[in-house]
């Protein structure tokens, strides 16, 4: 058993599929080779059951930790102004509140009132035609507000939580 933090067990993930991407690729290259007739051919250094077992192991790890993270996101409580909330709880609601903000982004941009470039007006059309928003700007903007200071609040306590909570790892 190891015991590893959130942030240096996403460093060992990314390691282990970087060494994964390397096997793979070794296997990519070293499954056929060419040679011609009149020459002696130049066979890859490549052994599939060596290679296969490297990536089953390499799986196998990725597995462990990765089950480790999920049991821990799970089942850790911190505290986001005053709310206690698991990880994985955490996780789901910023990517509900970034989805919302990006709605609220779009809607705070917008001008009360602009016209509408319809082209050339035909005959029986001469006034030009105006779009109006149907929101309340302010309510929109203390709203945009809001969810991006919540959001920032979450960020903040997960982060703090990936640096220095600890968790057992069967590695």
């Amino acid at each position: 058993m190891t015991k590893m933090t959130s942030a240096y067990a996403n460093k060992v993930l990314k390691k282990l599929n970087d060494d994964k991407d390397f096997y793979l690729n070794k296997e990519q290259e070293g499954q056929v080779y060419v040679a011609a007739l009149d020459e002696e051919p130049v066979i890859p250094d490549y052994d599939y059951a060596e290679v296969s077992a490297k990536i089953a192991e390499i799986d196998g790890k990725i597995i462990k930790i990765k089950h480790a993270i999920n049991v821990t996101n799970a089942t850790s409580k911190i505290d986001v102004e005053g709310l206690d909330m698991t990880i994985d709880s955490i996780l789901v609601k910023m990517a509900q509140l970034n989805r919302r903000k990006l709605v609220l982004d779009k809607m705070r941009k917008r001008q009360a009132k602009t016209r509408e470039n319809s082209g050339l007006y035909g005959a029986r059309k001469t006034a030009p035609e105006y779009r109006y928003i149907n929101y309340d700007l302010k309510a929109v903007n203390k709203d945009y507000e809001r969810i991006d200071a919540e959001i920032a609040a979450m960020q903040i306590a997960l982060d703090k939580f990936n640096q220095t909570f600890e968790f057992e790892v069967e590695v």
